[in-house]
């Protein structure tokens, strides 16, 4: 499975796209995140959800392999469309990392 993942579904006119993508959390750990962005496809994403974190990118994959077939079945379908909310789910990715970065921080520097 890929790791980025865009679908689309269209209702009364418009088009809702779903895009996921897995990225490494910082640190080096083996960490990894699923960062899903939801909204119109003419507009900025609505929604950003975040799973994980997952012990290895396969894991992650698991999951967002769940996802895709449960929207599929709820009438999405997978598009070939470049991906057009990379920053914003960028800027999550970077906000995750930072909320880890200061919980792992401070409990490390506890005696």
């Amino acid at each position: 499975m890929p790791h980025n993942l865009c679908l689309n579904r269209q209702c009364l006119g418009l088009v809702t796209r779903i895009e996921c993508v897995i990225r490494p959390l910082a640190g080096g750990n083996g960490l990894w995140t699923l960062l899903c962005a939801a909204g119109l496809a003419d507009g900025q994403p609505t929604a950003i959800k975040v799973q994980g974190p997952f012990h290895g990118p396969a894991m992650a994959e698991s999951v967002l392999a769940a996802i895709a077939d449960n929207l599929m079945g709820q009438g999405y379908c997978e598009s070939d469309d470049p991906s057009i909310w990379q920053l914003h789910m960028q800027a999550e990715l970077r906000r995750v990392n930072a909320n880890q970065a200061r919980f792992l921080g401070g409990w490390e520097s506890r005696p």
